[in-house]
């Protein structure tokens, strides 16, 4: 590639946004030009409006420091600057809804780290490995907008990503029925230890709307295009507890399946251990090698020694057995602030330019 892509972090300041510069940092492809905040963030250098609230373990990069903090909302002068956008601002979602789209009318395409165009009809929900094909739903989303090049995609919810790929991975099976618990790292609310000492040592059994979140996108990412909009899957029905826990990054999920089709437990493990999809076809920057392994020891995945695999962008999945009740169980375990959010939308991105939907301006 000749020439990288002009990048614009909206919500740069954020825990989220912060993990979007962490990882653009050397990115093959992109490169951040911009980075826009609130307006009481706007005018300072990136180093300034952050202050001492960089959160992530790796030191701020340099190329970063002094770029000068922009208005998210002066939504004209940032799209001068960039050839598309990462969304990660923390508005309401009516507000977040509003200011995507206005990027996109603006022609630049955004990549959204939010909830809130997630089942706006003809907008893609994208785990690039498993619902690839939903990218095309953006020609009609750009009918709708009157764009030649500005969209919105955005990634799924932090939580599915530790068990929707093993649902994936089995669709042969035909999943009819999945009872979940995750149970989810504090770094999903944008917390650290430090920022939130009453979760050490303590478990939290309610996260707003995440139960909500969890049971329903993963038929989104299972469903269909059909007459300009995504049709959700109808199967599996799902079912889901989320569950705040003392951990810094990771999600975990206990997990019990039934299929209409009663596979063989080898079958399934070599379903998941040979799983792979386009970005691994691709060679994306970002991609696993491997998406999805599966441990054979008893005592794993565990957040602190698994978390991290592939870079925090593959699935750990183990214990899967027979279950007295369902026809399986398993445990998963996925980075919810890599795999789940800010590497999962950088890897988005690398698969719509891959694919001709992002591009120089």
């Amino acid at each position: 590639m000749s020439e990288k892509l002009q990048v614009g972090i909206l919500g740069g300041t954020g825990m989220v946004g912060q993990r979007f510069i962490s990882l653009l940092e050397n990115h093959p492809w992109f490169e951040v030009k911009v980075i826009a905040a609130s307006p009481r963030s706007a005018g300072k250098t990136y180093k300034e409006a952050v202050g001492d609230r960089w959160k992530m373990t790796t030191p701020m990069p340099e190329a970063v420091k002094d770029i000068v903090v922009m208005n998210v909302n002066e939504v004209e002068a940032v799209s001068k600057e960039v050839d598309f956008v990462f969304s990660a601002v923390d508005m309401t979602k009516d507000e977040i809804r509003a200011i995507e789209e206005e990027y996109a009318k603006c022609e630049i395409p955004v990549v959204s780290n939010n909830s809130a165009h997630r089942w706006t009809p003809d907008v893609p929900m994208i785990i690039p490995e498993i619902n690839p094909e939903h990218i095309e739903i953006i020609k009609d989303q750009k009918k709708r907008l009157g764009t030649k090049r500005g969209f919105i995609a955005v990634k799924p919810n932090c939580s599915i990503q530790s068990y929707t790929p093993a649902l994936a991975a089995w669709q042969e099976f035909e999943p009819v029925e999945v009872v979940a618990t995750t149970y989810q790292a504090i770094s999903g609310a944008g917390k650290t230890f430090r920022d939130w000492p009453e979760m050490v040592g303590n478990i939290i059994p309610y996260i707003g709307g995440e139960e909500e979140k969890s049971e329903q996108e993963p038929l989104r990412i299972f469903g269909h295009i059909e007459n300009g909009q995504i049709v959700k899957a109808q199967k599996p029905v799902i079912t889901c507890q989320c569950i705040r826990v003392p951990v810094l990054n990771g999600h975990t999920a206990a997990v019990f399946v039934r299929f209409a089709k009663k596979p063989t437990k080898e079958q399934l493990i070599d379903r998941l251990v040979n799983y792979s999809g386009e970005p691994q076809k691709l060679g994306l920057p970002s991609a696993p090698k491997q998406f999805i392994r599966y441990m054979e020891e008893d005592n794993r995945p565990q957040v602190s020694l698994d978390v991290d695999y592939e870079k925090g962008m593959g699935i750990s999945i183990g214990r899967l057995r027979p279950d007295t009740v369902y026809d399986y169980k398993f445990v998963g375990l996925s980075h919810n602030t890599l795999r789940g959010a800010a590497g999962g939308a950088v890897l988005c991105a690398e698969l719509l330019k891959a694919k001709g939907f992002i591009d120089k301006k």
